[in-house]
């Protein structure tokens, strides 16, 4: 912060001592030694205090990004799925237009073959019929 040297100080010293004396001078120092102290405390708290601000903006910053890129796949997934039951209620509408008669009058050859088959019941055998009697 200060670039002061051992020369510099020295200077200090010789100057005090002959300013306040051998008697006063150690309370002095003493006395701007706590109050050196207590600014650099007080600098250092500031210093931390910013870097915490700055960590906390830098976060919320990430968190935000995080939020919209999240937002952004629901919204992607939302779509996909809506995309996809759009899709389905088509087919399964088509289907059940399929399974009913056109109404074009198209010949009866045709609307027998989007008929389903009726099941037939398996035969029965003579055999059973005849050791039952």
């Amino acid at each position: 912060m200060f670039d002061i040297g051992f020369l510099e100080l020295l200077i200090l010293g010789v100057v005090g001592l002959l300013v306040l004396g051998p008697e006063r001078l150690p309370r002095a120092a003493r006395t701007a030694g706590l109050w050196i102290g207590r600014v650099k405390r007080t600098v250092s708290d500031m210093q931390r205090e910013i870097n915490s601000q700055l960590e906390a903006e830098e976060l919320r910053r990430k968190l935000d990004e995080q939020q919209k890129r999240l937002d952004e796949g629901v919204d992607r997934v939302k779509r996909d799925v809506e995309g996809l039951a759009e899709t389905e209620t088509r087919a399964s509408d088509d289907a059940s237009t399929a399974h009913r008669e056109p109404s074009t009058g198209a010949p009866s050859s045709e609307r027998a073959d989007t008929q389903p088959h009726p099941v037939e019941s398996p035969p029965q055998d003579a055999d059973k019929d005849a050791t039952s009697r």
